[in-house]
């Protein structure tokens, strides 16, 4: 575990040895206590300097070489004292589970300044795994602003690289629930459809055949309200940045109140006035993320946790069932 309020750390490579990797040299220091991995992701995002220059992780050093590690402080938002509700569902000393609220970001960002998970979390006083590229410490997941629900965060550099793997293997098992447009005319079914960064809107993501990467979402319709709206179980195969938002737009049943893949305002002002309603009572993307399981670090056991559905998505659930004929 790093100290934060560190902010460089300087080595100078022994005489006595000599082509000795970067990554290796920088994983020997026990004041660092930093995997390889980790030691990797940091020289790969050029906090670490060889004589002044950027080196790739298996740079051979010189003897006399000057090693230089900087850890960037986390920005201070304008709105730090903002009051966060964050429901803590489990920690112990090496994760933390946390019931992510709607309108909390997860972790800072160029130009951003607001509190986000990573501040809020750090405010409390709880011990989070080092940097991997020096703003997001204990992040292994993510997900978007407006999504709420269920996430794990990482409290020490082998909880984080144990956790990743699993993500990146697909070992992990994420369900959600969303409230999309329309009616799917069957009772569950899968979207295997690549997906990569849109070719000109840079912050989001569209199907690409021949570029994407393979994603697969499975859904199971829970409820439905006429023609109008449905209530569904998600199953995440894979992990894509925005990957049901994006897999649900594109087969014709965008997720409630998703302005960017969904339907816009627009849309909106040409529905009849019981409709409109709708959209008032959302405020945000009608999506949860309600339970996540993976293996735990330590007891290498898999465990499962699971977050309740907000007030809001409750509020609009009951606003479909009261009007459930009216739509």
């Amino acid at each position: 575990m790093l100290n934060i309020s560190k902010k460089t750390f300087i080595f100078y490579h022994s005489f006595k040895n000599s082509d000795v990797r970067l990554d290796r040299f920088l994983c020997s220091k026990k004041e660092l206590r930093l995997s390889r991995a980790r030691t990797q992701d940091l020289i790969r995002s050029g906090a670490v300097t060889v004589n002044g220059e950027i080196k790739k992780p298996g740079h051979l050093l010189n003897s006399g070489d000057r090693v230089k590690l900087s850890l960037l402080p986390l920005p201070t938002p304008l709105n730090a004292n903002e009051n966060v509700k964050l429901n803590i569902l489990y920690e112990d000393n090496s994760i933390i589970v946390v019931d992510k609220p709607p309108g909390l970001i997860v972790h800072p960002a160029g130009g951003l300044n607001r509190v986000t998970l990573v501040h809020e979390l750090l405010k409390r006083g709880v011990e989070l795994s080092s940097f991997k590229d020096q703003v997001r410490p204990g992040i292994v997941h993510r997900l978007d602003k407006d999504t709420s629900g269920i996430m794990v965060v990482a409290k020490t550099d082998s909880a984080h690289d144990f956790l990743s793997s699993q993500f990146k293997l697909r070992q992990t098992k994420k369900n959600y629930l969303a409230i999309v447009h329309g009616t799917l005319g069957q009772e569950n079914g899968a979207i295997d459809l690549p997906i990569f960064r849109h070719p000109t809107k840079r912050k989001e993501m569209s199907i690409s055949l021949l570029k994407g990467r393979k994603s697969i979402t499975e859904w199971v319709v829970v409820d439905a309200f006429s023609q109008t709206f449905s209530l569904l179980k998600i199953g995440l195969k894979t992990g894509r940045t925005h990957q049901i938002r994006v897999h649900m737009a594109y087969i014709g049943h965008p997720v409630v109140g998703d302005l960017v893949y969904g339907y816009g305002k627009k849309w909106w002002n040409r529905q009849p006035a019981k409709v409109r309603e709708c959209l008032q009572i959302a405020g945000r993307q009608m999506l949860h993320a309600e339970s996540l399981g993976f293996f735990h670090p330590d007891s290498k056991r898999y465990v499962e946790f699971k977050a309740s559905m907000p007030d809001d998505m409750n509020a609009f659930l009951r606003w479909l069932n009261e009007n459930r004929y009216n739509l």
